[in-house]
């Protein structure tokens, strides 16, 4: 089977608060959601600032209950759920339940819980650890509490494949749906590690930037001066559906997914390979997937997370596919704007890559003041461009050396 595959939901959680219409004006505009770390005090820490979700009151959402049962990751992928479902207009009482199924990632699933509880074991005693340690630690409690909060009965499971997690996930939903394993996906993926084991770890491993005085400046992809990537969180969830499925029920269709694939750099746990070697096979092989060649993409948004070596390497990898056609890229990364939200970064992309789309508007890369001359193609810099974009890529390259690749292009019956 090969059924076609199409978008009719999107949602998001962002550093710019709840909701697509938050993260997407404001990445449009080329504005930064990164500020000053509010969740924990900071003082002891060498990076103070990150893409904390905005004005994120758990109470306002949930139960006191329920908010004591639910990490902050699996709040997030209930709270896009109920966006992408609604915006989807999606009546699943209308369709077939058993047919219907939900994959969400995550690169570190509910740290906060497990962080807090270690300290209540350690300073009060194994009889204060919480009975709900375990459902709200573990990282496929997403996408099973999204499950039982809508019914969905179809295939579910976690992917966790550091900050390749959620195109791992999206790519994984697409291709059960084109070969006949369900109609619908709830796809993407959710992270919640902004805590202070979370960022202690990051800052020991000098990945991230130091730029407490400017932290709307931080996070530059492809600049020159960037001094590492800005810690993030939150997470996206799309509705995926088969296109004779969705045409069925009435649903508005966003874009066409066409095209996943994914390959390991088998080099270092953390660095990637110096030549892009794994990224640019991921890239070719998605474009095999989806048949188009080269020359058919107009945008591509980047991993782009403003460390040292991925900005090189990426650009490599795109050049090894694109050759000449490279140049005529437009490029850009949402991280300069809201950070890297880890496993979830891939699916608040894929929701800017729809609305792109859409809209035939190429998002900016901000902070892009002195480019790096090992990163010499077209990254949008500043500000919005108005373009066509009939087919566009996005890339996710994690800890592990995992390479995730997706392919969305406008709808056409």
């Amino acid at each position: 089977m090969n059924r076609r595959v199409v978008i009719t939901g999107l949602s998001a959680v962002s550093p710019f608060g709840l909701g697509v219409e938050a993260l997407w004006e404001n990445v449009r505009a080329g504005k930064s959601a990164i500020r000053p770390i509010t969740l924990f005090d900071t003082e002891q820490f060498p990076v103070k600032f990150g893409g904390e979700v905005a004005d994120y009151d758990p109470l306002a959402h949930f139960s006191k209950k329920d908010v004591r049962h639910l990490d902050r990751v699996t709040q997030f992928a209930l709270l896009a759920s109920d966006e992408a479902r609604q915006d989807a207009e999606l009546d699943l009482d209308a369709v077939d339940r058993t047919r219907v199924g939900c994959v969400i990632g995550s690169g570190i699933g509910g740290l906060d819980t497990t962080e807090q509880q270690v300290l209540t074991l350690h300073n009060r005693g194994v009889r204060r650890v919480t009975p709900h340690l375990v459902p709200m630690m573990m990282i496929n409690a997403p996408g099973g509490q999204v499950a039982i909060r809508h019914g969905l009965k179809g295939p579910n499971f976690c992917v966790s494949s550091a900050c390749a997690s959620a195109n791992h996930a999206l790519g994984i939903s697409m291709h059960m749906i084109r070969h006949g394993m369900a109609d619908v996906m709830f796809a993407g993926a959710v992270e919640a590690a902004l805590t202070p084991v979370g960022l202690a770890g990051f800052c020991q491993a000098r990945a991230l930037s130091k730029r407490n005085e400017e932290p709307t400046k931080a996070s530059r992809p492809f600049d020159k001066d960037r001094d590492g990537f800005v810690f993030g969180e939150g997470g996206a969830v799309l509705i995926l559906e088969e296109l004779e499925h969705a045409k069925a029920r009435g649903a508005t269709i966003y874009a066409e997914f066409s095209g996943a694939a994914n390959t390991d750099d088998a080099f270092h746990i953390t660095a990637p390979h110096e030549e892009g070697e794994g990224a640019a096979r991921a890239i070719q092989n998605t474009l095999d997937d989806a048949g188009l060649k080269p020359e058919d993409i107009q945008y591509i948004n980047a991993h782009g997370t403003s460390t040292s070596l991925n900005d090189v390497l990426e650009t490599k990898a795109i050049k090894q596919v694109f050759g000449d056609h490279a140049k005529s890229l437009a490029i850009s990364s949402t991280k300069s704007m809201i950070g890297h939200l880890l496993g979830a970064s891939g699916a608040v992309e894929a929701v800017v890559l729809t609305k792109a789309i859409m809209e035939g508007v190429a998002p900016p890369t901000i902070n892009l003041d002195d480019p790096d001359p090992e990163c010499d193609l077209d990254y949008v810099p500043h500000e919005a461009r108005s373009l066509e974009i009939k087919a566009a890529m996005s890339n996710s390259l994690g800890f592990g050396g995992h390479n995730a690749c997706l392919l969305f292009k406008q709808y056409v019956d």
